[in-house]
């Protein structure tokens, strides 16, 4: 299996975690979860957003959630936030659509995510490629990405 640059990242900082693979012609986080045979509340997508003061921010959310923007905005103590265009994500992040990973993106980012992480010994969160999913304690993932858990779904 092809090494991410997510997975050299957490090599490098000895941290554990697992790569698992599925159908990469599969776009819809919860087919996601099914295919790999997880729960959805445990399989996480990752958002980047731009606030009212052009900041962005990343929130991780699970597959059959949306991300509060109104929660989101409060958790990152901004007046509001909005979802970056799709054609904005590589420039910005490193990730396209469908493979964005809270790690390794090309800057630091504030991350948040949703409190029902800590809910599960480990999360699923994107690998950084479609197709490969990061299954990562919740708490080593805050730790790493410098992350708050908030609430912050709908």
């Amino acid at each position: 299996m092809e090494k991410t640059n997510v997975g050299r990242l957490l090599d490098a900082s000895n941290i554990k975690y697992e790569i698992i693979t599925y159908d990469s012609s599969i776009t819809d986080g919860c087919l996601v979860a099914q295919s790999i045979g997880e729960n959805k509340e445990q399989v996480f997508k990752t958002l980047v957003t731009v606030s009212n003061t052009k900041e962005h921010f990343v929130f991780c959310v699970p597959v059959n959630c949306s991300l509060n923007l109104k929660k989101a905005a409060k958790a990152v103590n901004v007046k509001s936030i909005e979802m970056i265009k799709q054609k904005e994500l590589l420039p910005l992040t490193g990730y396209i659509h469908g493979g964005c990973s809270p790690i390794g993106m090309k800057k630091k980012f504030v991350t948040v995510i949703d409190e029902t992480a800590i809910l599960f010994d480990e999360i699923f969160v994107s690998a950084g490629k479609v197709g490969y999913q990061l299954k990562i304690n919740p708490a080593v993932l805050k730790e790493y990405v410098d992350a708050k858990f908030i609430d912050i779904c709908d």
